[in-house]
C-alpha cells in the first residue's frame, strides 16, 4: 500500500500531499511494518479508503478490482481447520505464532507462512506428526516442513522438479529449490542425522506421479500445483495425490485462490488461479468416490481482509496481492481418505 501511495503521488496532487503528510510524520515503509499488528490492519485499510475517495475525486479510473461476495459459510480458524482461505484472523492466532516458532520462521502476517501452518496444523490434529508416520511431499522447494517432520520421527520422501526442468522455469535461480537434503533443513530445525535418517529425495513430476509412491499416510504440498500449467493439470494432480495414501490417509494442500471472480480467472500458463468453482467441483467428484472434504470459502471479517498488496509485493505484510487483474490469495484443501 505505502508503494501503491508513492507511485500515485507522481501523477495526483491530491495523492501528493498525502504521501508528504506520511514523510513528515517520519511513517517510513519500515516504520509501517514496525507497528504493531492490529494497528497495522486499521491504517492500511483506512489509508486504502483515502487513496479510493481520492481517486475518485480526482477522477482517476480505478483498475482496482472488488472481491467475492461474503457468504453464509462460516470463519475458518486454525483451532478447527477445513479447506478454508487464509484470513487476518488466523494470522493473529496464538496457533500461527507458536507454529512460526516451531517452523524457525518470522510471524509476519503473511499468506505463504500460513501455508506452511496450515498443512502442519491439520496434519498435527490427525495424528500425522509422529515416529511410525510416513509422508510424502511435491514440490517441496526449501519447505521448512521436511526438516520439522523428521525432527517428530515421520518419514518423508520430499519430491521436486528435476534439477534441469527447475532451473528452466526459473525455481533455481530464486532460491525455491533444494539440491540436496541440507537445503531442506536451512533453518536447523533437526539434526543432520535425524535428516538422513528420515528424509529422502527424488525427482518427481507432479503432472505424472510414478505408481510406486503409494502407502503413505498423508501427501502434502506448498504452493505448488498451481503452476502445473493449467486448472485442469492442477486439479488432476489433487485427485492422483491421493492415490498415494493409505485407507484413512489425508493430503492436504495449498494453492492460489482467486479472491475476486468466480468466472474469470487465469486458466493456464505459469500460474493459474483456482476460482470457487473449480474446488467446489473438485469437492463434488471426491465426495462421490467416498472421499471427505470440508470447506468454507468465507474470506474473513477484519480490515486487513480487505486489503491487497500490488507489486512490488511486500514480505511482511501479505494476506492478498493483485496479479494481472485478479485479486488472488492462500486456500487450503484437506482431504480424508476414509478407511
Amino acid at each position: 500500500m505505502y508503494q501503491q501511495i508513492k507511485r500515485l503521488a507522481r501523477k495526483n496532487p491530491s495523492i501528493k500531499n498525502l504521501y508528504r503528510k506520511l514523510v513528515r510524520a517520519d511513517i517510513t515503509e519500515r516504520k509501517f511494518m514496525e507497528l504493531e499488528e492490529k494497528v497495522i490492519y486499521k491504517y492500511i485499510y483506512d489509508l486504502e479508503q483515502r487513496v479510493a475517495a481520492l481517486e475518485e475525486k480526482s477522477g482517476v479510473e480505478s483498475t482496482t478490482p472488488k472481491l467475492l461476495e461474503s457468504t453464509d459459510d462460516p470463519l475458518p480458524t486454525l483451532e478447527n481447520p477445513v479447506s478454508q482461505v487464509a484470513t487476518a484472523g488466523q494470522l493473529q492466532s496464538p496457533i500461527f505464532k507458536d507454529w512460526c516458532q516451531r517452523l524457525g520462521l518470522p510471524n509476519y502476517p503473511n499468506r505463504k507462512t500460513w501455508e506452511f501452518v496450515y498443512i502442519c496444523r491439520v496434519l498435527e490434529l490427525n495424528g500425522m506428526i509422529k515416529p511410525g508416520k510416513k509422508g510424502v511431499g511435491f514440490g517441496v522447494g526449501k519447505d521448512p516442513m521436511v526438516a520439522y517432520f523428521a525432527k517428530n520421527g515421520v518419514d518423508v520422501l520430499a519430491t521436486d522438479l528435476d534439477i534441469n526442468i527447475a532451473k528452466q522455469k526459473g525455481w533455481v535461480h530464486t532460491n525455491q529449490f533444494s539440491k540436496s537434503l541440507d537445503d531442506l533443513n536451512e533453518n536447523g530445525i533437526t539434526s543432520d542425522k535425524n535428516l538422513r535418517n528420515h528424509v529422502k529425495l527424488r525427482s518427481v513430476d507432479m503432472n505424472s506421479i510414478p505408481d510406486d509412491i503409494e502407502g503413505y499416510d498423508f501427501t502434502w504440498s506448498a504452493c505448488a500445483f498451481e503452476h502445473l500449467g493449467s486448472i485442469d493439470k492442477g486439479l488432476e494432480f489433487v485427485k492422483n495425490s491421493l492415490k498415494c495414501l493409505k485407507p484413512g490417509g489425508i493430503a492436504v494442500h495449498t494453492t492460489e485462490f482467486n479472491a475476486s471472480s468466480d468466472q474469470n480467472t487465469l486458466t493456464s500458463g505459469p500460474t493459474v488461479l483456482f476460482r470457487k468453482k473449480d474446488l467446489e467441483l473438485l469437492g463434488e467428484e471426491l465426495r462421490n468416490i467416498g472421499l471427505s472434504i470440508e470447506t468454507t470459502f468465507n474470506l474473513g471479517d477484519q480490515n486487513f481482509d480487505q486489503f491487497h498488496d500490488i507489486s512490488p509485493y511486500s514480505d511482511y505484510s501479505h494476506l492478498k496481492l493483485k496479479l494481472n487483474e485478479f485479486i488472488t490469495t492462500s486456500i487450503g484443501l484437506t482431504v480424508r481418505k476414509i478407511q
